[in-house]
């Protein structure tokens, strides 16, 4: 009686060690960001004596309003999402065909295939060679040199690969056997059982989309109909360390009435709002096995 006595306590203090430690993990992961949500709903002046923690000390939307204040933002942010959109399907597609295609073993090529496509991972051209191959592609000034550019990651397709390798081959076989062809095997068998890891990839590849600006600063600065967000953010942080906006004179004053600390607060919010939205639709595939249809050798 006493052992079993004995055993529960050691269980409820194991149980009571495992919810604080993870207590303690969860503040120390979610600090950093309720941070920051506080800095960029408090007062710019407020802000600059610093001790902010959690909650706003002197709550504004004043940092907010200064955002949405400058010209071209909703533009930005609907060509962001158009190009998130598009460029993760057509990047995840492809990525799932070519991985697919080297993971076939009666494909002769795949071996110095892959070595061809690691290479690219370790060299590439440069930053003069990829503008002038953009340039020569015509695809400068135009909303398509968001996504050709990205329609496939070697990295991407290697990690593809590598999970189809790990299917039972005999799905496939059995599949030839039925009549189906590569099409019919690759959309209804491949993809579906790919799941989990083509939810992976679609994530990887969102998050650079949403969070890429330097193509649209190099290929369309001078096109305002085919800006981002994340360009049109750049530009209001460099507005307001600068003191000036060259594009939206009537934000002048918003500009001066905030801090570039609060602007830049702000701003990481809009930015990772819309990823944090998006992330738990995905991420039960991150820790979700596909079994359904697995074969017994």
């Amino acid at each position: 009686m006493n052992t079993l006595s004995n055993r529960n306590l050691s269980d409820k203090l194991f149980d009571s060690g495992v919810y604080i430690l993870m207590t303690l993990i969860g503040i120390v992961t979610l600090y950093p960001f309720l941070n920051v949500l506080a800095i960029s709903f408090n007062d710019s002046v407020d802000t600059v004596r610093g001790g902010i923690t959690i909650f706003p000390r002197e709550f504004t939307l004043k940092n907010y309003e200064t955002i949405f204040a400058f010209d071209g933002l909703l533009t930005g942010f609907k060509n962001s999402v158009i190009r998130t959109v598009l460029g993760t399907a057509i990047g995840v597609l492809a990525s799932s065909m070519m991985a697919y295609t080297l993971s076939r073993r009666d494909f002769q090529a795949r071996r110095w295939m892959s070595v061809l496509f690691a290479l690219t991972m370790y060299f590439t051209g440069g930053l003069i060679p990829g503008y002038m191959l953009m340039r020569h592609l015509h695809l400068i000034g135009t909303f398509e040199v968001y996504l050709i550019p990205a329609i496939l990651s070697v990295w991407n397709v290697f990690v593809i690969r590598s999970y189809i390798d790990g299917l039972p081959l005999a799905l496939q076989e059995s599949a030839k056997i039925d009549g189906a062809n590569d099409w019919t095997i690759f959309w209804r068998i491949i993809l579906p059982l790919c799941q989990p890891v083509l939810a992976t990839i679609a994530l990887f590849i969102a998050v650079g989309h949403w969070n890429s600006w330097f193509d649209t600063y190099l290929y369309n600065s001078q096109k305002p109909q085919f800006t981002t967000l994340q360009y049109e953010l750049m530009k209001v942080l460099q507005s307001t360390q600068s003191g000036s906006n060259y594009r939206d004179p009537n934000a002048q004053q918003a500009i001066a009435s905030v801090s570039p600390e609060s602007i830049k607060m702000a701003i990481t919010i809009v930015v990772t709002v819309p990823i944090l939205l998006v992330y738990p639709f995905l991420q039960r595939y991150f820790v979700k096995g596909m079994t359904l249809g697995a074969v017994k050798s």
